[in-house]
């Protein structure tokens, strides 16, 4: 029950979000700032961003740039577990070029429908967005190159089953580079019940050392986290590193 009710909090509070820009962009107005989480597209810069749609850079809610450390070549696949408004979609397809390929994966319909919208706006092709489940990837085993995500991975509440999923899909040697808030310590079970906190990326955050185990449990290897920001007491956002 309790998975069930905190997939559903996490769906309307992005679901709210992407209504918002949708919304605000057919009448012509910029979606508001209080949308956001964590630092938004201002860790991208404005010349990656400048040449994609407002609606994409106003959606990302992440607490990182994935695609700064991916390490993408032309020809390559990515997958972006919970795409959001796409933007770290379009970025990659942009990098791995015509002979490559970049999906998205969400869970949320508006998510998916702002996703696209942005993607015909960029006039980008080598691009699809899948609905689906990060914990339930619905792409075949061995496919992927590379896995991006943007503060994402926090909200699932099997995250074992999220890092199976992402060692079946990635072809041998595949990387995975995400961008997730972490804890400094273990958090009580009466802190990770606050339902605010969860869907703001901050209770269902691992500490450093549970990323560790819980990749290399899933047959990862070259495990390496790196604290990038200081998002609050015992918050950090930080980039995690890993090889199929």
């Amino acid at each position: 029950m309790k998975d069930t009710t905190t997939r559903e909090a996490v769906r309307r509070r992005y679901a709210f979000a992407a209504l918002q820009i949708i919304e605000d962009d057919q009448a012509g107005c910029c979606a508001p700032a209080s949308i956001g989480g964590g630092f938004g597209a201002a860790v991208y810069g404005a010349l990656a961003t400048s040449d994609l749609p407002d609606t994409a850079t106003l959606a990302s809610l992440g607490c990182g740039n994935p695609t700064a450390v991916a390490d993408l070549a032309p020809g390559e696949t990515v997958l972006d577990l919970g795409s959001g408004g796409g933007l770290d979609v379009l970025l990659s397809a942009r990098r791995v070029g015509p002979t490559g390929m970049a999906y998205g994966l969400d869970m949320t319909d508006e998510m998916l429908e702002l996703a696209r919208r942005n993607q015909e706006k960029a006039g980008i092709e080598n691009v699809e967005f899948l609905k689906g489940d990060i914990e339930d990837i619905p792409l075949p085993d061995d496919s992927i190159d590379v896995i991006i995500s943007n503060c994402v991975i926090n909200l699932s509440t099997d995250k074992p089953k999220v890092f199976a999923e992402a060692h079946r899909v990635l072809r041998p040697g595949g990387r995975f580079a995400v961008s997730d808030v972490v804890t400094m310590r273990p958090f009580s079970a009466q802190e990770q019940a606050d339902m605010a906190s969860w869907t703001g990326c901050v209770a269902g955050a691992l500490t450093r050392e549970q990323y560790v185990t819980g990749l290399a449990d899933a047959g990862f290897r070259d495990v390496a986290v790196e604290i990038t920001h200081t998002l609050g007491d015992d918050v950090v956002s930080a980039i995690i590193r890993a090889v199929a």
